[in-house]
């Protein structure tokens, strides 16, 4: 599959976004973070969310009609997301607002104590997040078309990203607003990013396989042998260019490679200081440990569109 740079950038910042607000979420239900804090992340993770989705929008042939797709949601996993993503801004601007009194009364520094109806929603916001992160990730899990995509790590690999990106923004931006972030956190960086690897290698080594079908299947004889006389046509046409995209072997490898360390190995380097070091300035270390970690999930991404092998290449 082509890599459109717009969807692209689309998964990784709505992402992050939602995983950002799924933790704005978490620590506004158990009142461990500042109410300064939490607006902060619940603003940014609506801007990153805006920002991806707006951008999948320069990837359709006719923006204005995107509307559309929202009477859908009972067949299509596009439609789920775009109600889901709705759905869940109006529920991070609640949560907002249900953090602005404790913000205004002078507690913005200090944890914030929701009531009954402000945690319902701050679960709800969590909710909401992952849902919406896991629609992203059935839109391209649902086509059969696409063997790669339909393996079966593919919606795990897009929550965990969302939740280990969006986990490090929020460290990032309490610590920079001076609130301590308990040094056990890096553990759990520990944990996501080794997981991710784990689960990333394991996905490469799976679809490092031929499309299990053949040309005979392509053009509807299944179990013959189906030889090319001479090709469908002269030039190059939309499903050349959009599904046949090759990706050189050698080229997907060395990619490959600079994700695990952008995405692992260098978020794991910037979060040791972290959890050894309880009493020092983690803001620098939060905030490259996350902007290292979503350049690594942008060259993860590409891969993922990059080296995604249609079956109508078998056709042509």
């Amino acid at each position: 599959m082509h890599p459109a740079l717009s969807v692209i950038f689309f998964t990784t910042l709505s992402g992050a976004g939602y995983g950002l607000l799924f933790w704005a979420g978490w620590h506004a239900l158990t009142g461990q973070s500042a109410a300064r804090t939490l607006l902060v992340s619940i603003a940014l993770a609506i801007a990153l969310s805006t920002i991806g989705l707006l951008s999948s929008l320069m990837h359709l042939g006719k923006p204005q009609r995107a509307w559309r797709a929202f009477s859908q949601w009972r067949t299509s996993w596009l439609s789920r997301e775009g109600v889901a993503a709705m759905a869940t801004f109006v529920i991070a601007a609640i949560l907002a607002t249900a953090c602005l009194p404790p913000l205004l009364a002078g507690e913005g520094w200090g944890g914030v104590a929701l009531g009954a109806p402000g945690k319902a929603i701050a679960l709800l916001s969590m909710l909401a997040a992952l849902i919406t992160v896991y629609c992203t990730a059935m839109i391209y899990a649902s086509l059969k078309p696409i063997p790669a995509w339909g393996h079966r790590l593919v919606p795990t690999v897009y929550l965990l990203f969302s939740l280990f990106t969006g986990g490090l923004l929020f460290c990032a931006i309490a610590t920079a607003l001076g609130r301590p972030v308990s040094n056990m956190i890096a553990l759990a960086g520990f944990a996501a990013a080794i997981a991710l690897l784990v689960m990333k290698v394991k996905y490469w080594r799976d679809v490092d396989v031929p499309l299990p079908a053949t040309r005979g299947d392509a053009i509807g004889l299944p179990q013959r042998t189906a030889t090319v006389f001479e090709r469908p046509h002269t030039e190059a046409n939309y499903l050349t260019k959009e599904m046949g995209f090759v990706v050189a072997r050698r080229h997907a490898r060395t990619l490959r490679r600079i994700a695990l360390v952008l995405f692992a190995a260098l978020p794991i380097l910037f979060l040791l200081p972290t959890w050894l070091f309880v009493h020092m300035d983690a803001a620098p270390w939060y905030a490259a440990a996350a902007l290292c970690a979503l350049a690594g999930a942008f060259v993860e991404r590409w891969l993922f569109f990059a080296e995604a092998k249609h079956m109508v290449t078998l056709y042509y």
